[in-house]
């Protein structure tokens, strides 16, 4: 197989943020009265757009104007909590992003961040480096939350490639199965939280180095 393009998953996959963006929900959800265990947030969390988690937390019949309140509410305590840490992207993201823009390799990201944290993104993380903001594909309320495969078809079309064509790099339980649903032709599992991926059945990696740069050239 020929693979043309390149699509991350960004936070746990770019970023190694997992941890932060766990902080930053148990300060909201203490904050708000919740008290779920690790598997219920990795169920009802992890790798979702906010307006889901937030319907799946308070009620379907929570408001748009509601949802965007905690959503910036979570999202400030977020990023407040990356900035402290100066995290940085993940092991061997910079100069593996770079390799791709020199070989002239087509990749972007596919996010379930909404824009209030790709501008933060962008802002902290320089990733104008290598992306353009108008080519990301975010949660910008319209595409379907992971697993619903939407996000990476929507990527697929930006970068004109078929998916048997794309690889996708993914860390969280329902952005991969968004990936198997999207039919990608290659799927590399980020692990960024010392997880057991066993289960899946594709290459998994630590640093981006171990990517083998000759399946795309």
């Amino acid at each position: 197989m020929e693979y043309k393009a390149i699509i991350f998953d960004f936070n746990g996959t770019l970023l190694w943020d997992t941890h932060l963006h766990n902080e930053a929900w148990d300060i909201f959800l203490e904050q708000h009265g919740f008290d779920l265990t690790d598997e219920e947030k990795n169920e009802t969390i992890h790798g979702k757009q906010n307006q889901l988690i937030f319907k799946d937390l308070f009620s379907n019949n929570i408001s748009p104007e509601e949802i965007g309140k905690y959503t910036l509410e979570k999202e400030k305590i977020y990023q407040n909590l990356c900035l402290e840490e100066k995290l940085g992207l993940g092991p061997g993201a910079f100069s593996f992003l770079d390799n791709l823009k020199e070989a002239k390799i087509p990749f972007t990201i596919a996010t379930s961040s909404g824009i209030e944290n790709v501008s933060f993104y962008f802002e902290n993380y320089n990733l104008d480096r290598w992306f353009s903001i108008d080519d990301i594909v975010y949660n910008n309320g319209k595409i379907k939350s992971k697993p619903s495969p939407d996000i990476f078809e929507v990527a697929m079309e930006k970068l004109e490639c078929s998916p048997q064509q794309a690889i996708i790099f993914e860390d969280s339980q329902s952005g991969i199965m968004a990936a198997e649903a999207a039919k990608a032709g290659k799927i590399v599992i980020v692990n960024s939280i010392d997880e057991d991926y066993s289960r899946y059945g594709h290459d998994v990696i630590t640093h981006f180095e171990q990517f083998e740069m000759e399946v795309i050239k």
